[in-house]
């Protein structure tokens, strides 16, 4: 006789997205889209959001509610920094939750997908001495700059233009350095791609400088949404270490 095992199986780890949080109202409507996105292309699979600051809910309380199960935290931040590095970390550790850490989104060849996407919404088509500036947040973390650079090389080789990275604060250059290094090198058409997840002051500052055109935040763009999903199922892959 054949005994069934009727047990509950236990399901897949939720998946948190952290995002960082802003003042500009349009951040979180922008975050929460992209969420809604991540769930329709993976039905079944809990996905919640958990705020570094600013914004609720904040990470903290979404672990706290979650309990003591299991789940898989996803950065919606672009590279690696101190919010990766220990922000999200320590937050993670101070709950009952089963956690472990994603790394961040960028670099992948996902991000210049959606960052060729948004320059062509903004009207972009290669012109004569054209170029653009990837303007990110910055950190003083010398591994951020790191990952924005390979970003910028990704999206160089898909634009078969010069593409250089710039910086909204805490790293150099800035975009109006960079604006201004690329026009000695004989560049007159400048498009600003805006290497942020959501709107904010830090995108909205930066695509001011734009002498040419600026694109839309990365926002809820499907290749963020399969992105997000590929960072976490590399972790479900990566088996747990001793260490871990």
């Amino acid at each position: 006789m054949t005994v069934t095992d009727l047990s509950p199986r236990p399901g897949p780890p939720a998946l948190v997205l952290v995002a960082h949080g802003s003042r500009d109202p349009r951040a979180p409507a922008t975050v929460r889209a992209l969420m809604e996105r991540v769930r329709e292309l993976r039905p079944g699979l809990p996905v919640h959001l958990g705020h570094i600051e600013l914004n609720e809910p904040l990470l903290p309380d979404t672990l706290a509610a979650l309990g003591d199960a299991r789940a898989v935290l996803v950065p919606l931040l672009l590279s690696r920094g101190y919010h990766v590095k220990q922000d999200i970390p320590e937050m993670a550790a101070a709950s009952a939750v089963r956690t472990r850490v994603a790394e961040p989104l960028g670099p992948h060849p996902l991000l210049a997908d959606a960052l060729h996407d948004r320059l062509l919404e903004a009207g972009w088509r290669p012109r004569p001495a054209s170029a653009v500036i990837l303007a990110a947040a910055g950190s003083r973390d010398p591994d951020a700059r790191v990952d924005t650079a390979r970003t910028a090389g990704l999206l160089a080789a898909r634009l078969g233009v010069p593409v250089l990275p710039a910086y909204a604060s805490a790293a150099t250059p800035t975009v109006p350095e960079a604006i201004t290094a690329l026009r000695a090198r004989g560049r007159r058409h400048i498009a600003i791609a805006s290497y942020f997840t959501a709107p904010g002051r830090f995108a909205t500052e930066c695509a001011a400088h734009a002498p040419w055109i600026a694109s839309a935040p990365l926002g809820a763009h499907d290749a963020m949404a399969e992105l997000i999903l590929h960072r976490y199922e590399r972790v479900l892959a990566t088996p747990v270490t001793a260490a871990a």
